[in-house]
């Protein structure tokens, strides 16, 4: 989750296990601001209205179409399905492949400050953000070498717990104030606004059996792993509980549908994509299945300001 996982075509393959990690940079801790009891109600007056935020997740990079080649962002991804499913009279979307939530207050290259999206009359916010403010592509690429040196160990878990305690773990919970700061300013620049916090895919095979080497990382090590990405949806779902939103889970729902699955039956990438996507990121069907939960917490949550 570190630098930009902005993709053009050559990316699969041949980049191999830097571009994984970049692409995780994508996987991340996620938010959503506090909203006022006083929302629009959907369609009051002026149609939906409707902003996106967030990085590579939610862009969709290499999925056809792409419609703006610096940010990697796709017209398939989820909340361009979901604007078309919902009727929104206004869409804006401003997510970017790489971006961290310092992104949300400055230009990252052309695609100015994600939070400038924002107004008094927008209606719904969806945000995604965060991972590569905790580094996870570093954490790949380190993870990915360790694991080609000792692929049937855990050297990635005992490499970052050597110091008497897990910097994974303490990484989530480093960039939980950054997070909630985005909500805040959500909040703030959108005071009408329905929120939702978007979580994170499953990535890695639920019962933790690895698939070496198609996702390089020693057997042992896809537990500790998953285990991880876990960790940051909790803390996703906690920061939603501070600011009173919905949180979208999207880890439940694309369970056995993770990279070390068949193609015809992953949602998610591995190093070397079968479908137009990004390394270690949803393809077209994990965009989908992430708009629909998406749209299924609309319809049923019960966060402030559902209007």
């Amino acid at each position: 989750m570190a630098n930009d996982t902005r993709a053009a075509g050559g990316a699969r393959g041949r980049r191999g296990t830097a571009v994984l990690g970049t692409a995780l940079g994508g996987c991340a801790l996620v938010a959503a601001a506090t909203v006022p009891a006083t929302a629009h109600p959907a369609g009051h007056g002026h149609g939906l209205r409707y902003v996106s935020l967030g990085d590579s997740y939610t862009s969709g990079p290499l999925i056809p179409a792409q419609v703006d080649a610096e940010c990697a962002r796709s017209d398939h991804n989820y909340p361009s399905l979901l604007a078309s499913w919902r009727g929104a009279s206004a869409f804006k979307d401003v997510s970017c492949a790489g971006a961290t939530t310092k992104e949300m207050w400055q230009a990252q290259g052309g695609n100015a400050a994600q939070l400038d999206a924002l107004d008094r009359s927008t209606d719904l916010v969806t945000v995604q953000i965060g991972g590569n403010d905790v580094g996870f592509g570093s954490i790949i690429s380190t993870c990915a070498r360790l694991g080609a040196q000792e692929p049937a160990g855990n050297p990635c878990e005992r490499f970052y717990k050597g110091g008497g305690y897990d910097q994974l773990a303490l990484a989530v919970l480093r960039t939980a104030p950054k997070v909630d700061r985005v909500l805040r300013a959500v909040h703030r620049r959108a005071p009408h606004a329905r929120v939702l916090l978007v979580g994170y895919p499953d990535l890695l095979p639920e019962d933790g059996v690895g698939c070496f080497p198609a996702v390089p990382f020693a057997a042992k090590d896809f537990p500790y792993l998953r285990d991880t990405e876990k960790r940051l949806n909790l803390m996703l779902r906690t920061v939603a509980a501070w600011n009173r939103v919905d949180y979208a889970d999207t880890y439940g729902p694309t369970v056995g549908h993770d990279m070390c699955k068949a193609p015809a039956d992953r949602w998610i990438e591995p190093l070397q994509p079968a479908a137009p996507a990004a390394p270690a990121h949803p393809n077209a069907r994990g965009e989908d299945a992430m708009a629909r939960a998406v749209r299924d917490r609309l319809d049923h949550g019960h966060g402030r300001g559902r209007g």
